[in-house]
């Protein structure tokens, strides 16, 4: 097919153009631009160019109530215009026009004006071409590196292998203080007294219970789908409508808070509930006097779990609460930005982190270890593995270079409890680096938070169908923290695409 041809400003500019003096009034520009039929006049001094005021500027002047007959051109037109030569490309032009946000250009040959042309003139020829904005930042594939937002939520500073909740060090805040203690500091932008930190965890503990309305119905939704992260999705959104959450653009913070406190507190026990209802089981309420990580395990079996089995959960959930713009609070942020409510953003949060290379990686970096089967294999499975190009699951971050802080925090809390699967797992671990490094120079891989998320969480007697979501369980606080920072000041999040596709516009065929 041959191309195109080329269309210039020249063949599409009015010429000679309608021009006026600066000295002239507004009244008697605008009747000539009346009698030319045209949406602008050149505003010149003999041969030189110095203004144009165009059919916008005299709505603008309409609107003050001014007298037209005492106003002069000099006052409402643009200075100094941007002109193009009447040889450049309609394409090029277009983006002119376009990037500066005109409707008109002179069109100047030689230093002479030859002409003018507008974006009616350019929008005739039958190929629109796409514009390209001089400000556009190509960003990379993934966003990688991209900076989309201010935050005071934490950050991720993956070369120095280290990541925050607000101001403290996540991994510090892990090992000596409570889950509840972290909320707090997320939801309210310090860590609790004891006077505050009793009257959050009573607001917590009755917000933990299913609404009657929800649990009437989540049987059916629980036995009816493929996995507990779909229940919940299902079970957030119905927990949104039946408790009336409103857009978050057109409710206070208090109100925002309330939604995303209750959404926080309930979806463990949706979790629980959805997973005893896929195995036959009736759903056990949360316990009224339990924390988060004890409570956690009781609604799984109805027992007081052992405190040390229960504060290794809760250390594991604690260390996900946040981690940067991942995929899900990324999600969240943007659907928080369209000003919808708490639930639809937590339910895209979900959908998000229910993806295999996001939240679904722990049971598969378990599934590794099966695998592997035992410490003589590792070995030739992993040579075979890298050999065949295969990812290693519980290995390698988008963000961190080095050790991932996580998951050196939770081998430690591995060893503390003597999960079963701790020394085999280290085991593998130090296979993989030996493996890269024979197999792989410079590729440096380290174990991620999936890797020893899987031994923890196993030895506490979670099965693999509750890894993810346990990591959600906690994830869901980062996310409103997230909302409602987003929600506070906002602007809605609306990136652009570069068109890839067929040259527009293409003839519709007849039907």
């Amino acid at each position: 097919m041959s191309a195109a041809p080329r269309r210039t400003v020249g063949e599409l500019m009015s010429s000679p153009p309608v021009t006026a003096s600066s000295s002239e009034t507004v009244a008697e520009a605008a009747a000539r631009m009346a009698d030319h039929k045209v949406g602008s006049v050149v505003v010149v001094d003999g041969d030189r160019t110095t203004g144009i005021l165009t059919e916008r500027d005299l709505i603008r002047f309409a609107a003050t109530g001014a007298e037209a007959h005492g106003t002069k051109v000099s006052e409402w037109m643009t200075e100094h215009p941007d002109v193009v030569a009447p040889g450049l490309d309609v394409a090029d032009a277009l983006a002119s026009l376009s990037s500066h946000g005109y409707r008109h250009i002179p069109v100047v040959d030689a230093g002479a004006l030859v002409g003018v042309v507008s974006m009616r003139d350019l929008m005739r020829v039958a190929q629109v071409q796409p514009v390209v904005h001089p400000g556009t930042i190509e960003a990379p594939p993934g966003l990688e590196g991209v900076i989309v937002a201010d935050t005071e939520v934490g950050d991720v500073r993956g070369t120095e292998g280290f990541y925050h909740y607000r101001q403290y060090n996540a991994v510090e805040l892990a090992d000596k203080r409570s889950l509840e203690d972290v909320w707090h500091l997320l939801f309210e932008g310090e860590l609790p007294t004891d006077a505050q930190r009793a009257s959050f965890l009573a607001e917590i503990r009755a917000a933990r219970e299913i609404p009657a309305s929800v649990l009437e119905v989540y049987p059916q939704i629980a036995r009816a789908s493929s996995n507990v992260m779909e229940a919940v999705r299902t079970a957030v959104s119905f927990l949104g409508g039946v408790e009336g959450f409103q857009p978050t653009l057109d409710i206070d913070h208090a109100e925002r808070r309330r939604n995303a406190l209750q959404t926080c507190a309930v979806i463990p026990t949706l979790i629980m509930a959805a997973h005893r209802l896929r195995s036959g089981q009736e759903p056990i309420a949360p316990h009224p006097e339990l924390g988060y990580g004890a409570n956690y395990l009781w609604m799984l079996h109805g027992e007081i779990p052992d405190p040390d089995v229960a504060r290794a959960v809760e250390q594991y959930q604690m260390t996900t609460i946040d981690h940067g713009f991942n995929a899900s609070t990324f999600t969240a942020r943007v659907i928080t930005s369209s000003g919808a409510d708490v639930a639809a953003a937590v339910v895209g949060g979900i959908g998000a982190l229910s993806g295999p290379l996001h939240g679904g990686a722990p049971s598969r970096a378990l599934d590794l270890l099966d695998a592997i089967g035992t410490p003589e294999n590792a070995r030739p499975y992993l040579i075979e593995a890298v050999q065949r190009g295969e990812k290693i699951m519980g290995f390698g971050h988008r963000v961190y270079k080095t050790d991932d802080p996580r998951s050196v925090f939770l081998r430690g809390v591995a060893e503390r409890v003597g999960a079963e699967k701790i020394t085999f797992a280290k085991q593998v671990e130090q296979t993989v680096v030996d493996v890269l490094a024979e197999l792989k120079p410079g590729r440096n891989l380290y174990a991620n938070v999936e890797f020893y998320a899987g031994v923890v969480m196993d030895h506490c007697g979670l099965p693999r169908e509750l890894f993810t979501p346990t990591f959600a369980s906690s994830r869901v606080i980062g996310w409103c923290a997230n909302i409602l920072e987003q929600a506070a000041d906002n602007r809605i999040i609306r990136p652009s695409a570069r068109y890839v596709g067929a040259p527009p516009p293409q003839p519709v065929p007849e039907a």
